[in-house]
């Protein structure tokens, strides 16, 4: 059972940083890609980043190319989002997920998802 736990969540002032950590477990994820989403109120659940977990492959929003990066660190099976220059835009709901095979944008293809961590930036 796969199992995503997000933490680092927080209140920000805009051009503040935070980093965002997700821990996963069940299984290994060699072929597998994680990725971060975000859903702020009332709108849809956006992709954000994504990794090839043993590759290294990674895809970029562009409404965040530039700001934040994608990391995983495998001897502890996380995943991390570091977030940069933060602007009251970010402000959501951000969710780890994790599907087998490439990377995707949708994220109906992703079939585990943790239970999320709250950004909040302040102007």
């Amino acid at each position: 059972q796969v199992q995503l736990v997000e933490s680092g969540g927080g209140l920000v002032q805009a051009g503040g940083s935070l980093r965002l950590s997700c821990a996963a477990s069940g299984r290994t994820f060699s072929d597998w890609s994680v990725g971060w989403f975000r859903q702020a109120p009332g709108k849809e659940r956006e992709f954000v980043l994504a990794i090839s977990w043993s590759g290294g492959a990674t895809s970029v929003a562009n409404s965040v190319k530039g700001r934040f990066t994608i990391s995983r660190d495998n001897a502890k099976n996380t995943l991390y989002l570091q977030m940069n220059s933060l602007k009251p835009e970010d402000t959501a709901i951000y969710y780890c997920a994790a599907r087998y095979g490439l990377i995707y944008l949708s994220p109906v293809q992703y079939n585990y998802w943790g239970q999320g961590t709250q950004v909040t930036v302040s102007a």
